[in-house]
């Protein structure tokens, strides 16, 4: 997530089952995030398990989907609501009812609202009719699956104002930052999941979209991180101490993300030492000004003179679709505005319900090799496979070869300055270990095969409750707790104890005779 962290410490190999504080001792958001990470990932797992990859509760199961054909082509869908669970993550697509306002006597009655999401409208789709691509395919031509998209991301104060809280100030910082599900209802060619037949089963969809979601799922970019120390290192007696290897001067946890996916020759990576957190809320755009609501609260969370930003708002940011990196050109501090390298693209940021914003990334220019600066791409830096590539301050990157690149896929890597190097697993001869991405996870559930308007076949999975009536006892249960009453109510009414008469006279005489 892009949030302003020390660095992420759950790992589900260790198997921890809590984190638990100590006395007198300093807390750090890490240990807070770990034990909330722990719980989420043990109901998580837990729901997979008894539900299975995906299911919805049998009275409550939501994402029911039914096509319906517009005028000019404008197609759309239906989307029921009710909880529906992928991979143990609940999503639900019930619709929030409005609320009810005072009404004045010459106000007419609020219509009533829609008891479902449709295609175009789905909470975090951002579908625009205005994109061929985004549109329905024709049933008539052929059918098509449509299937639920789940995946999660960061949301800060920059997207959601109500998280900030008010009373502390408009200089303050923001608070805590959240995690949301994104769930999109999104559709699929049978010639994408390599179905042939014209008219295919439930089992069949359902065991090619499997071998389909697995591909999508994961991902086989990897790579490793390490620190080495810089060139012309002792010139700077202002640097921590000569034997460091990571020279940074402060602690800092760098997140190198993909932009532009693809094969490598193609893919495209951005970099931020401050874990991608420094954002910026737009107020307004005019050409290539961009007017702020706010500047940073000191230097290192501010923006300078070629730094590079990705102007987007909730919707591109959701849609997970890389805009081209502009440079900042020209600050004006008094008037909280930047001005840009170009103006940003078209459709982006321009809808103020939307929460445009600016996310400034690190990087000013590509690794030198060969004795050249390498030249960036749409503002980011080219993947280069099968080499180390140098960031700052010794901290450098290799991407492994063969991979495919999706964007949005990160890593994360810690810098101290305490040891002078990055955190990063590695084996015993201390060589830094391929890693996949800490993130995004992405999550899929096929939901219907759209044969034509009124001819959905429902592909999702339901479950029922496991509680349920007690059942009746059998003879034999209930001649055993009818002979155990008999022999307590016998026991009850001897005196003896069940012993014989003899033996209660000689216990009785011992006890006179004491």
């Amino acid at each position: 997530m892009h949030a302003d962290l020390s660095r992420f410490t759950f790992r589900p190999e260790r198997h921890y089952s809590a984190v638990v504080a100590q006395q007198g001792r300093v807390q750090l958001d890490a240990d807070t995030n770990e034990q909330t990470a722990i719980q989420l990932h043990q109901a998580r797992t837990l729901a997979a398990d008894l539900i299975g990859p995906h299911g919805g509760p049998r009275d409550a199961a939501g994402f029911r989907i039914e096509y319906v054909g517009g005028k000019h082509d404008l197609d759309t869908l239906h989307i029921h609501g009710g909880r529906y669970y992928v991979d143990g993550i609940l999503c639900d697509a019930s619709r929030p009812a409005p609320g009810v306002p005072v009404l004045d006597e010459d106000d007419q009655e609020t219509p009533e609202p829609l008891g479902h999401w449709t295609y175009w409208d789905q909470p975090d789709g951002f579908r625009d009719p205005e994109k061929p691509g985004d549109r329905l395919p024709s049933p008539a031509q052929s059918p098509f699956v449509v299937y639920l998209h789940v995946w999660e991301r960061s949301v800060t104060a920059a997207e959601d104002p109500a998280l900030r809280e008010v009373a502390l100030g408009a200089a303050m910082p923001d608070t805590a930052a959240r995690v949301k599900v994104v769930w999109q209802v999104l559709p699929l060619s049978l010639a994408a999941l390599e179905i042939e037949e014209p008219d295919p089963s439930k089992e069949v969809v359902r065991a090619a979209f499997a071998r389909w979601a697995q591909r999508r799922s994961a991902p086989s970019a990897r790579l490793a991180a390490r620190s080495e120390r810089p060139d012309h290192a002792d010139e700077d007696p202002c640097l921590v101490k000569p034997d460091a290897r990571y020279r940074g001067p402060e602690n800092q946890l760098y997140r190198v993300e993909v932009h532009a996916g693809g094969e490598a020759k193609d893919a495209t990576f951005k970099w931020s030492r401050e874990n991608g957190s420094v954002v910026f809320p737009v107020d307004g755009l005019d050409g290539t000004w961009v007017q702020l609501a706010t500047l940073g609260h000191d230097g290192k969370l501010d923006l300078d003179v070629g730094d590079h930003v990705e102007f987007t708002d909730t919707a591109h940011a959701s849609r997970l679709e890389p805009l081209p990196l502009l440079r900042v050109e020209e600050l004006d501090l008094p008037g909280r505005r930047v001005r840009l390298s170009a103006e940003p693209a078209p459709g982006v940021g321009r809808l103020p319900h939307l929460h445009p914003f600016l996310r400034r990334w690190d990087h000013h220019e590509g690794p030198r090799r060969k004795g050249r600066t390498t030249a960036l791409r749409g503002g980011a830096v080219p993947v280069a496979e099968g080499e180390w590539l140098p960031l700052e301050d010794g901290v450098e990157v290799y991407f492994a070869k063969g991979g495919s690149y999706r964007t949005g896929d990160h890593w994360i890597i810690p810098a101290r300055t305490a040891t002078g190097s990055v955190e990063w697993p590695a084996d015993p001869a201390r060589r830094p270990l391929l890693q996949a991405p800490a993130g995004i996870a992405r999550h899929h559930a096929p939901l219907a095969l759209i044969k034509g308007e009124g001819s959905a076949v429902d592909l999702r999975l339901a479950f029922g409750p496991l509680a349920g009536s007690m059942p009746a006892a059998d003879e034999a249960t209930l001649a055993a707790e009818d002979q155990a009453r008999r022999e307590e109510l016998a026991a009850e009414s001897d005196p003896s104890g069940g012993r014989s008469q003899t033996t209660a006279q000689a216990e009785a005489a011992v006890e006179g005779d004491e």
